[in-house]
């Protein structure tokens, strides 16, 4: 009936190696490495990040405000129409 599933081609050359799921920790040392990890990855990235970001947010919010400062009519211009 020909060959079954799993012997249909002869792969060769390819070693695959794997390790027992008894064998395996899946979260080691989570709290005495990973987080002082994390909080020294953050603390040598933030100097990098934080500042384009405030820079862009402080002329954003400078735009809308000229913007809406600017959208407003002058009442100076306004005061000998009758």
């Amino acid at each position: 009936m020909g060959k079954h599933f799993g012997e249909l081609a002869r792969v060769r050359h390819v070693i695959t190696y794997s390790l027992s799921p008894f064998e395996q920790r899946a979260v080691p040392n989570i709290f005495s490495h990973g987080l002082p990890n994390v909080m020294r990855r953050f603390r040598s990235q933030v100097l990098k990040v934080v500042p384009p970001f405030a820079i862009a947010y402080l002329i954003y919010s400078w735009g809308t405000q000229e913007f809406e400062r600017l959208k407003r009519k002058n009442p100076a211009d306004y005061e000998h129409d009758q």
